[in-house]
């Protein structure tokens, strides 16, 4: 009988911002060692800069045995050279100084262009017209020649990062009836990292998404009923991912057991977080 306890893997996770940090806290929770790294190497983070081969490569070689590597760090707003350096040659880097290690990608469901609100899968086209967009897709395509995962994340909420309801409460939303919604909570989409690590298959991609993309008029209308408010008024919309308007399937994902809540069945905790 082998009484030898199995040796703790460890998972690197490269960007600790909102949805690092939760990462971070389910890997630990679930008995991983995390190390985290960020480019300032706040908060006991080792600091790298991503972007810089020679950093990263520095990096790998100052660290154990990595069992898997997550890529969630964040383009912090900016534009163009942000996301280059950020998603493109972050993933580029980890590749080659990396190479025997698993890595899994947080990139968007914004990498989808369709917009006549068809239900959209893993198996549609990824044909963004922005540029960032662009720069998304071919860092996914890095990861996954690699043979790593992707994870396109729709809008995430969640504690202290509730946008819509913001602009709602603040009198400032505008409704386009019709137009689909797509949302993942910031936990759901840790948890799903956590289910890749241990069940996702190499060289695939997976939506992170709720299972059902409200439209707006629908969205709204729980927020007016919740809060007594009136449903703001029809306008124009758009996020700084760009006008979207599709429903994003996550039935591969959910298919290997993950089980996203859902925005509009819990208003009460996620509006009082």
């Amino acid at each position: 009988m082998n009484t030898e306890k199995p040796s703790t893997r460890t998972v690197l996770i490269a960007g600790r911002g909102y949805l690092g940090s939760a990462v971070e806290n389910q890997f630990q929770l679930a008995g991983w060692k995390t190390i985290a790294v960020t480019r300032s190497g706040r908060e006991q983070s080792i600091a790298c800069d991503l972007a810089n081969a020679d950093a990263v490569k520095k990096l790998s070689t100052q660290l154990d045995e990595i069992d898997l590597i997550i890529l969630c760090a964040s383009a912090g707003g900016g534009g163009l050279e942000s996301y280059q350096s950020a998603y493109l040659d972050a993933a580029k880097n980890l590749i080659a100084c990396f190479p025997n290690c698993r890595i899994i990608f947080t990139s968007s469901t914004s990498v989808y262009a369709q917009g006549d609100g068809q239900l959209v899968d893993e198996t549609c086209p990824t044909e963004p017209s922005r540029e960032t967009g662009q720069i998304l897709v071919a860092a996914e395509k890095a990861i996954l020649s690699a043979g790593g995962m992707v994870a396109r994340l729709s809008g995430i909420y969640g504690p202290e990062r509730n946008f819509s309801l913001r602009k709602f409460l603040a009198g400032d939303a505008l409704m386009e009836p019709a137009r689909t919604m797509n949302f993942i909570h910031r936990d759901d989409a840790a948890a799903a990292m956590l289910l890749l690590a241990d069940m996702g298959e190499g060289g695939n991609a997976y939506n992170v998404s709720e299972a059902h993309s409200p439209t707006q008029l629908e969205f709204y209308t729980g927020l007016a009923e919740h809060f007594a408010k009136p449903l703001p008024p029809e306008g124009k919309t758009m996020s700084k991912r760009g006008w979207s308007h599709k429903r994003v399937s996550s039935k591969k994902l959910q298919a290997l057991g993950w089980k996203p809540r859902n925005i509009l069945s819990q208003l009460d905790d996620w509006t009082n977080q």
